[in-house]
């Protein structure tokens, strides 16, 4: 017993010796350590008021999902609907061909994404570590047509796909996204941290260009694949132009094109249009969440050479 009491009273003792350093440690620190700290603080609660802020639309969007139509616009907005109207997520299915419309864009997403990681990482190796004449002027003439706007060239390029018989099926959005200028940047950029000892040290080996480019350059750019794999995807996914101008089929549309299907001559039913809004974002929230620590270390690192 005796000693179960020396042994409280020491750890009592060894906790106040600890609060009384921690409080010496607070009080030595240079003013410059704590306006740092407090300049911490702050950011760090700027962050979560955007962060907040940004949400707003999405939780509107969600909310506005589960209300009746006439309910979806109220002033003030009513955040909690006053009564959960749940069978919105399971009458859509019913009202229009969701279904087709999901595999649709899933379809157009993941081989418009699979062609784009493709091409650009070869023409941003081909940039970055392949040496020939008139390269960065060629680079730069690439990159300038992302200063151009897509409805300057829009009406050329649907008459050269309706001469060529492609309008109303996936093959002209295919074709006309596989190349991408900003993919070729972005690769290029992060290809351009990667040491050029390494290709060098393959060329000697005998490897091809092809062969450095598959297997030295390719496992090493991990984050940046996988960043123009997501950026690539959510475009194609959330793209409406596109498919407004070249899919005239009903089978053929994608999941935004199915949703003006809600969208009547006088009225529109929004309760609907905002519940498939929240379905097709899911796919897009399931790839960020999986490959959220590539897509960040790439945007991260893509910059840092130029």
């Amino acid at each position: 017993m005796t000693h179960l009491t020396q042994d409280l009273k020491a750890e009592a003792v060894a906790g106040a010796a600890s609060d009384v350093s921690a409080r010496d440690e607070f009080r030595r620190r240079s003013p410059r350590e704590q306006k740092a700290r407090t300049l911490n603080v702050i950011a760090y609660a700027v962050l979560v008021v955007l962060v907040a802020a940004l949400m707003v639309p999405f939780i509107w969007m969600v909310s506005s999902s589960l209300k009746e139509n006439n309910q979806v616009f109220t002033v003030p907005i009513q955040w909690i609907p006053e009564e959960f109207v749940w069978s919105n997520y399971s009458d859509i299915w019913t009202r229009i061909p969701m279904m087709g419309y999901l595999q649709n864009s899933l379809y157009l997403s993941v081989i418009i994404t699979i062609l784009q990681v493709l091409t650009g990482s070869l023409a941003a190796y081909g940039f970055s570590k392949v040496r020939f004449p008139g390269r960065d002027v060629l680079f730069l003439g690439y990159i300038g047509t992302i200063a151009v706007p897509w409805q300057a060239y829009m009406v050329p390029q649907y008459i050269m796909m309706q001469q060529l018989g492609l309008t109303n099926s996936f093959n002209a959005l295919i074709l006309l996204q596989a190349f991408g200028a900003f993919g070729v940047f972005l690769m290029r950029q992060y290809y351009m941290t990667i040491p050029d000892e390494l290709c060098e040290a393959a060329r000697i080996d005998g490897l091809s260009e092809y062969g450095i480019w598959a297997r030295v350059i390719l496992p090493l750019s991990k984050p940046a694949l996988a960043s123009l794999a997501l950026l690539t995807f959510v475009n194609t996914w959330n793209d409406y132009m596109g498919p407004f101008i070249y899919l005239t089929s009903n089978r053929l549309w994608t999941v935004q094109l199915g949703l003006r299907s809600f969208v009547g001559q006088f009225d529109a039913e929004f309760a609907m249009i905002m519940t498939g809004s929240v379905i097709s974002v899911v796919p897009i929230l399931i790839i960020f969440l999986v490959g959220q620590r590539y897509f960040i270390q790439g945007i991260a690192t893509s910059g840092m050479k130029g």
